[in-house]
């Protein structure tokens, strides 16, 4: 199915005030429904190079494997959808990709990405994410954030040592525990959930996320939830206003179309839901 007039999709990213080069990484497919943000890390061009090759490699992979999959199948062993094993084998093959670049070349030694991959297929998402770069749904005027961070700070605010008012504070804020590229095999962390008409779903690196509150992300997309551009423009501006430090990528996905390829089923829960 091609759900490029079904879900529109917008991505800038910004350099920032403080860095001068920018090594977030954003790149999509509106007719697959694919969405992926990277935040390189490492010396010299490392980050770029890292965030660059995951963001290329994961859709070139999506591209290739995701047509021939039955959206309606299950994993036996793990119970998610084959949507979202293949998004596993694209994040897998962009981690070996960035390894084994970085072993190769003395110069980006040790640079790896965080990431987050969005796909959506058949009214549902596979999200799956690594490090510290989130995904929010904005649904009914609420903000959820859909993944949880890797990072030192994280687990700092699970076993009690701060609140996470305190922890936007504190100085241990870009320490993350988990990367891709860094060893020869990572594991990201993957989730599914049901999509519905008007919800809004936002990708972005930590350079909006450190310096912009939830609530203000909030009211900024509820303001411009029918002008994506402006939406992540006014983002962009608010990071950069408050300091600009980081990079700062913002990717916005509106769903604006039923997109299930079950349509029987559809059309009860509709019914059901009348």
């Amino acid at each position: 199915m091609n759900l490029q007039h079904k879900i529109s999709i917008l991505g800038l990213t910004d350099v920032g005030i403080v860095r001068k080069k920018n090594e977030d990484t954003i790149g999509y497919d509106s007719a697959l429904g694919l969405v992926v943000l990277a935040d390189g890390m490492g010396g010299h061009r490392g980050g770029e190079v890292a965030s660059s090759l995951t963001v290329e490699s994961i859709i070139d992979t999506m591209q290739k494997q995701l047509p021939a999959i039955d959206v309606h199948q299950t994993d036996s062993v793990s119970g998610f959808s084959l949507v979202s094993i293949c998004v596993q084998n694209a994040i897998d093959q962009a981690n070996d990709l960035v390894f084994k670049t970085s072993e190769a070349n003395p110069a980006n030694r040790g640079m790896g990405t965080t990431i987050v991959v969005l796909q959506f297929y058949n009214n549902t998402i596979s999200l799956a994410h690594i490090g510290d770069s989130r995904c929010y749904r904005f649904r009914a005027d609420t903000l959820d954030q859909l993944t949880r961070d890797h990072s030192l700070l994280q687990e700092l605010i699970d076993r009690g040592f701060y609140t996470p008012a305190e922890a936007r504070h504190s100085m241990n804020k870009n320490l993350v525990t988990r990367a891709l590229g860094i060893d020869p095999v990572v594991t990201p962390d993957i989730q599914e959930e049901i999509v519905l008409k008007n919800d809004i779903f936002l990708l972005c690196s930590d350079g909006l996320t450190d310096l912009v509150e939830d609530e203000d992300i909030c009211l900024t997309i509820k303001q411009f939830s029918d002008n994506l551009e402006e939406a992540a423009k006014q983002l962009i501006t608010k990071a950069n206003q408050k300091g600009g430090l980081d990079n700062i990528s913002v990717m916005l996905c509106r769903v604006d179309e039923d997109f299930s390829t079950n349509r029987s089923w559809h059309k009860k829960l509709a019914a059901w839901l009348d």
